[in-house]
């Protein structure tokens, strides 16, 4: 029938593609913040995330988010996203995080990076340590066909908790897909990887459509105050 059938749905290897582009835009615009030395100290967090959301237009033409924009930096980043905690000025020897979800093409991409200032050992281990336990808790995930959303969050914080971390967020991640979604609601919690999710992660939405998940891990260590952010798509590869 083509890559758009009956009610405009869209077909499922079309949308597959479609949110690995959108991720691919996403890790490049993250890595041109990067080159750009754009996570510098001086600036605040309010103006970095300006100056990415300017980026994100001026490289992809992406004007819209569709959560809110997050740069956290120092003991904010010990603060789970639904905080707003007070706008901080970076460091010279700061730990940021960036978490964004820039639209593309009205697809949505959901992804989060840490970066270090300086040289200090601890933050270099827990920036390293991020990847390393979303790449393990993506091995989980892909070795237990019938896993839930709870099975799969006490595991991603058991690897957290393993590593000498504890984790800071009360789920580990959601489903993500086309602009605007209407799954994630916070009243709906099978549409997290969290306590209490028990359905099978992979099954089909409501309209018969695959569930994609976006895995987050966010680790902290309370008492040096500090904290790391890092997600992206669980169930699809670039």
């Amino acid at each position: 029938m083509g890559a758009v059938e009956e009610k405009g749905t869209v077909d499922e290897d079309v949308r597959a593609r479609s949110l690995v582009e959108a991720e691919r835009k996403a890790v490049g615009l993250f890595e041109e913040v990067a080159r750009r030395g754009l996570i510098a100290p001086g600036e605040s967090e309010k103006e970095l995330s300006d100056r990415v959301r300017d980026l994100g237009a001026e490289l992809f033409g992406t004007d819209r988010h569709w959560h809110k924009r997050v740069v956290r930096s120092g003991p904010n980043t010990l603060k789970p996203y639904k905080e707003n905690p007070p706008d901080r000025t970076i460091e010279a020897d700061d730990i940021v995080f960036l978490d964004f979800g820039p639209i593309f093409a009205e697809w949505e991409a959901d992804f989060g990076r840490t970066f270090v200032l300086g040289e200090d050992p601890v933050k270099l281990r827990l920036r390293d340590d991020l990847p390393r336990i979303f790449d393990a808790g993506r091995a989980h995930f892909e070795a237990h066909p019938d896993i839930s959303g709870a099975e799969l969050y006490a595991h991603v914080v058991g690897l957290a908790e393993e590593a000498g971390w504890e984790f800071g967020g009360a789920h580990s991640g959601h489903l993500v897909g086309e602009f605007p979604h209407e799954l994630i609601d916070g009243e709906r919690i099978e549409s997290y990887i969290a306590p209490g999710s028990d359905h099978p992660m992979r099954r089909t939405d409501p309209s018969g459509r695959t569930c994609h998940w976006i895995l987050e891990v966010h680790l902290v260590d309370r008492e040096r105050q500090i904290g790391g952010f890092y997600e992206q798509l669980l169930t699809l590869s670039r």
